[in-house]
């Protein structure tokens, strides 16, 4: 890839838009390469960059099949199920505990 232009925050040209913003439009970059680069500084670190994308040439976002529905709902459900007691939780378990809150503090349960 080339060098791309470098704008700042809140300077970019109309026409360009990061990947959430497409998303918002219903739009996905689609394969096509970075058309320019944003950056917003920060002090004393180094500055948050974003890229951008021709909202011309983004494609429509594709469409979600059952299949894809489907899976991403059991996927999503596993994430709720403590491997523990194999109960739903109600939530999704933080992977850090790696198990359901009552499975992870047992003490605290007894104690109230």
């Amino acid at each position: 890839m080339g060098a791309v232009p470098v704008y700042r925050w809140r300077l970019a040209p109309d026409g360009l838009a990061t990947r959430r913003q497409l998303r918002a439009l219903g739009l996905r970059p689609g394969g096509q390469d970075v058309a320019a680069q944003l950056e917003r500084p920060r002090r004393r670190r180094q500055p948050l960059i974003a890229y951008l994308y021709s909202i011309e040439q983004a494609k429509p976002v594709r469409p979600m099949t059952p299949a894809k529905r489907a899976a991403l709902a059991k996927a999503n459900a596993a994430r709720r199920i403590c491997p523990e007691c194999g109960r739903d939780a109600g939530y999704v378990i933080p992977s850090s505990l790696g198990m359901c809150t009552p499975c992870a503090f047992p003490e605290e349960q007894r104690a109230a």
